[in-house]
């Protein structure tokens, strides 16, 4: 009979040990996927952040010098009174601004 009690203590050992080294062996694998996925996730805001720079690069706004030529041009002709030195009259405050009211990102 111990010949049955030591084959079967050799058994229950055996299978706990095989549970064991599944659940160790899930565990890393668990923790590689979840390394993996942080890891692809952090490529792809990387890669969303450089497209999102090249769209900003490729379409920048610039000013329109030929129209701000001719507004300093137009306003020149004026003479002495176009300068905002004008007596008690004062200025228009649509001589202040110096560029048009946009939204910005639009």
């Amino acid at each position: 009979m111990s010949g049955a009690v030591t084959l079967s203590t050799v058994a229950t050992v055996a299978t706990i040990a095989s549970a064991a080294y599944s659940i160790y062996s899930n565990e890393k694998a668990a923790k590689a996927q979840r390394a993996a996925q942080d890891q692809a996730r952090a490529a792809a805001e990387r890669q969303a952040a450089a497209a999102e720079q090249s769209f900003n690069r490729a379409n920048q706004k610039r000013p329109d010098v030929s129209a701000i030529l001719s507004a300093a041009s137009q306003a020149a002709r004026g003479g002495e009174s176009s300068t905002m030195l004008t007596g008690s009259q004062g200025i228009s405050p649509n001589m202040l601004s110096l560029g048009k009211n946009t939204l910005l990102g639009q």
